[in-house]
């Protein structure tokens, strides 16, 4: 059974950097894709980046863009997202989704429907 368990999130201010991580057990992680997806209050859950199964692809949603970085490492099972210029509109719950290959996006962004596994979320909170 495949596990997903994000690190805990936090409180931050504007401007700050946070970064979370994704512990993976019950897969293998070359050929195992990976994303995170963030879902703020009273909105529906939106994708925020995804990283192939042996790292060499990215994407990105346009907002966060040159801000976030997702990375992992397969030798510990580990997937990250290094946010840095945190703003309040990033407040939110964060998720860590785990997709089967083929990785299949549109427009660059990874929609809900092709996440095969979910962790549990994680809260993210900018203050102003």
């Amino acid at each position: 059974q495949v596990r997903l368990v994000e690190s805990r999130g936090g409180l931050v201010q504007t401007g700050d950097s946070l970064t979370l991580s994704c512990e993976t057990s019950g897969r293998t992680s070359y050929d195992y894709n990976m994303a995170w997806f963030r879902q703020a209050p009273g909105k529906e859950r939106e994708f925020v980046a995804a990283i192939s199964g042996n790292g060499y692809e990215t994407w990105y949603q346009s907002s966060v863009n040159g801000r976030f970085t997702i990375s992992r490492d397969n030798a510990r099972n580990t997937m990250y997202l290094q946010m840095n210029s945190l703003k309040p509109e990033d407040t939110g719950v964060y998720f860590c989704a785990g997709i089967e290959s083929p990785l299949i996006t549109r427009g660059g962004i990874v929609e809900e429907e092709e996440v095969d596994d979910w962790g549990q979320g994680t809260q993210v909170t900018v203050s102003s």
